[in-house]
């Protein structure tokens, strides 16, 4: 059970929000939003074309999520406060789960995601929003290529 939030913990979800709203971060959350990888070689594509703004967009996402979800794991902001918080969080990470064993032994990086994964694993609840989060995807995708083949 977490602790009661304190206004240090407030002010902190707000400096997270903020940077969430750098023109750059926001660049690299509008590419996520459309990112839809049904493979691992969608998500290695981007991840290994280095020198491209989407493989800059996709560090800079994922290393945001990583900062913040190791920041509740290692109990500097109340946890509560920021699952309240980090839907987000669960959206960009439903993208890659699938494949993140696979990106990690492809790429070398076993710890890549890594604090984002337990903190999206750390409760039923949690396991829930990430089921959820998937379908609501599978669902956009879907619609997605539905609309592709009807402009055709």
């Amino acid at each position: 059970m977490s602790s009661q939030a304190t206004p240090q913990d407030a002010e902190l979800i707000l400096k997270l929000y903020d940077l969430r709203r750098e023109p750059v971060m926001r660049e690299a959350r509008a590419f996520i939003a459309q990112f839809f990888p049904e493979s691992l070689d969608d998500v290695l594509a981007v991840a290994t074309a280095f020198g491209t703004k989407e493989q800059a967009y996709v560090r800079q996402v994922y290393g945001y999520w990583e900062m913040a979800a190791s920041l509740v794991n290692r109990g500097a902001i109340n946890r509560d406060l920021a699952l309240d918080n980090y839907n987000e969080m669960f959206f960009a990470f439903a993208k890659i789960e699938p494949y993140l064993e696979g990106f990690r032994q492809t790429m070398g990086t076993p710890n890549f995601g890594r604090q984002t994964q337990q903190l999206v694993e750390s409760s039923a609840e949690n396991k829930q929003r990430l089921a959820d989060m998937k379908k609501m995807q599978a669902d956009m995708a879907q619609r997605r290529a539905g609309a592709a083949v009807g402009a055709r």
